[in-house]
């Protein structure tokens, strides 16, 4: 799993091995991102979860902020 880097935003998908976990993960998604005052757009599909990381008031582009969270969301799986 690896985060691709698109025109204008991260995305990550990750797969679960059940619901529980699938939440769980999202819970600390969560609570990084309000850690980091910077939310995920975050799309929850039963057992995958799909992350897209932009700066709306920026631009809505990819910064600094954005790789920084990346990298912290990464520490977690």
């Amino acid at each position: 799993m690896s985060w691709i880097e698109n025109k204008n935003h991260l995305y990550l998908k990750v797969s679960f091995k059940t619901t529980e976990d699938a939440l769980n993960f999202i819970r600390k998604v969560s609570h990084l991102a309000d850690l980091e005052n910077h939310h995920p757009k975050i799309i929850f599909m039963y057992l995958t979860v799909s992350l897209y990381l932009q700066t709306h008031d920026n631009g809505n582009i990819i910064t600094s902020k954005d790789y920084d969270l990346a990298k912290k969301i990464s520490s977690i799986l």
